[in-house]
């Protein structure tokens, strides 16, 4: 018998919201887990004193630059996939609305003890906050799993407002994003999930477009899995979750004084200018760069691998390597830069380190990357990423090295990029990066897929999907590797940009029902001053095998 779906409530200022909580909120009456019965409204919030122009000029005369900018920054990133284009919620929802008066002061909002009796006979079962200003009271027990509510911006560092602008204009390398159960202490609520993105440094409204799609995946995930592990279950992973102390030290956040847009704008524009500057007489360029050692080991010094360069008008990045017949064959992307479309080629290296020029082996009408290679049952397979073609395709060696033909499509409609696949306990698994929300980046969410046959094409979705929502850790780097018994994950670090640095997370669970991993080492390109990422790690036999970005004279 399956359990009655999870009665959601909705706190409204407006019935015209942004289209990031739309799709949203069309998301959660779409499943099967949950549905929203009632909406709470804020009587008379949509009713503004009006204020002559000037009077309004004078109220912000000391945020006046970041109103400016905002207003700009807006026409100038128009996009068809705006977070914040305006929908009515009245075209989705059809259920009961109740509307409450509040006891307003400038920043918070008090429910009158009437109309949280009135909310209560209801039964709602959680309520998503997306009005109101900060809640105080009685309204905070309205309801057993509580208020949640989104923090867009790291509540660790940046609490307040406004949302990604602070990250941008401080040029930090990642902007937070947290979904928790409201309490009387701002932003410091319960902790349900969090997420990290690479920031914009150029937009504040892309960075904000950004984060914002991929965070209005949070709500609908989180009652899924409460539907399907129950509510004891989920309030003890959150309490679990919840268990360490964090002390805020920076100060609150507020609309930026014009002094502080200026000191941003010239930071960004000196920034921006240097990069130009540079770009007049280098170019960035990715290659390979390798090392072999006296007995079967990885490698673990990076400044000591000798460089593999490739011709100025293309890249090498993406190694993997098997050997066989006393040779080490390096299976590639190879891009030329003026065509931005990536085919797979080989490397031919003997056990001296002596190698041939590479040969295309694999090219189609779209971008091919990262040609992950396994063997089953003596035939070897490669499965590039193929996120252009909506799909996970998985090709046979027919004619080693160099012929190789479609076998199988694993995963059919999807936008997957750097799929790994790992043997372990008798099952496969499948660590990919899904772009899965409009404008949500595909370095930010690894998802895991599983299956007991390679070639069924049953793959089935991890339930805790995504497993990593972080732009530090979630896109794969390479093989996953078992050293001294422990499992090792690279991880591609792309926060201060794609492909900066690497992670090696130990992963410590990996069953059907449950996956964790912990962070181990990070890993940044300092060895040399003209490096400026590493984003894959591979060995085998002697040889061990990494990529990185070097800048080059033109």
């Amino acid at each position: 018998m399956r359990a009655q779906k999870i009665k959601v409530g909705l706190l409204i200022d407006s019935y015209h919201i942004p289209q990031w909580a739309f799709e949203m909120i069309k998301c959660i009456n779409n499943s099967s887990s949950a549905q929203v019965t009632l909406v709470v409204k804020k009587r008379n919030a949509e009713k503004k004193e009006r204020i002559f122009i000037l009077r309004k000029i004078w109220l912000k005369r000391r945020s006046l630059l970041y109103f400016l900018y905002t207003k700009l920054d807006v026409y100038l990133t128009k996009s068809s996939t705006s977070a914040f284009e305006i929908k009515n919620l009245k075209d989705i929802i059809f259920c009961e609305e109740l509307q409450v008066h509040t006891i307003e002061t400038k920043f918070s909002d008090v429910v009158l003890p009437e109309d949280i009796a009135k909310i209560k006979n209801y039964s709602v079962d959680v309520f998503i906050r997306l009005g109101f200003k900060i809640l105080r009271g009685d309204i905070l027990k309205i309801c057993r799993l509580g208020i949640w509510s989104y923090h867009h911006g790291d509540y660790k560092l940046k609490r307040g407002g406004p949302a990604g602008f602070w990250e941008v204009f401080d040029a930090e390398h990642e902007t937070g994003v947290i979904l928790q159960i409201l309490t009387e202490d701002l932003d410091g609520g319960k902790l349900i999930t969090e997420s990290f993105s690479s920031t914009n440094r150029l937009s504040v409204q892309k960075n904000k477009n950004n984060y914002y799609w991929k965070a209005a995946a949070f709500i609908p995930r989180k009652l899924d899995e409460l539907y399907r592990t129950g509510q004891d279950s989920f309030l003890d992973d959150i309490k679990n979750l919840n268990e360490r102390t964090l002390f805020y030290y920076n100060r609150l956040y507020k609309d930026p004084a014009n002094w502080e847009v200026l000191k941003g704008f010239l930071k960004n524009f000196l920034h921006k200018a240097g990069n130009k500057i540079a770009d007049l007489f280098y170019f960035s360029q990715w290659i390979l760069l390798f090392r072999l050692e006296s007995t079967e080991t990885i490698s673990k010094s990076f400044f000591r691998y000798k460089r593999i360069m490739p011709p100025k008008d293309r890249i090498w990045a993406d190694p993997f390597v098997i050997f066989r017949d006393d040779k080490y064959y390096i299976f590639i992307e190879e891009m030329l830069i003026s065509k931005n479309v990536g085919f797979i080629s080989m490397i031919e290296m003997d056990k001296n380190g002596v190698y041939e020029q590479p040969k295309q082996i694999l090219k189609k009408d779209y971008h091919l990357s990262y040609p992950f290679i396994l063997e089953e049952g003596g035939v070897l397979f490669m499965i590039p990423e193929t996120s252009q073609n909506n799909r996970i395709e998985m090709y046979r060696c027919t004619t080693f090295p160099l012929v190789w033909e479609l076998e199988k499509v694993l995963i059919n409609n999807i936008r997957a990029v750097d799929s790994t696949v790992f043997r372990y306990n008798n099952t496969y698994w499948i660590f990919t990066n899904i772009k899965n929300e409009k404008n949500a980046l595909a370095t930010d969410e690894l998802f895991l897929f599983y299956s007991e046959d390679l070639l069924s094409g049953n793959w089935i979705s991890h339930p805790q999907n995504p497993i990593i929502s972080d732009v530090k850790c979630a896109r794969s780097a390479g093989n996953i590797f078992i050293h001294n018994n422990k499992i090792y994950r690279p991880a591609q670090n792309s926060a201060k940009y794609y492909g900066y640095g690497m992670q090696i997370k130990e992963i410590i669970k990996l069953t059907k029902q449950e996956y964790e991993e912990v962070q181990i080492q990070s890993i940044f390109p300092n060895w040399a001053k003209d490096l400026s990422a590493v984003h894959t790690i591979n060995f085998t036999g002697k040889l061990s095998i990494i990529d990185a970005v070097i800048r080059r004279r033109k």
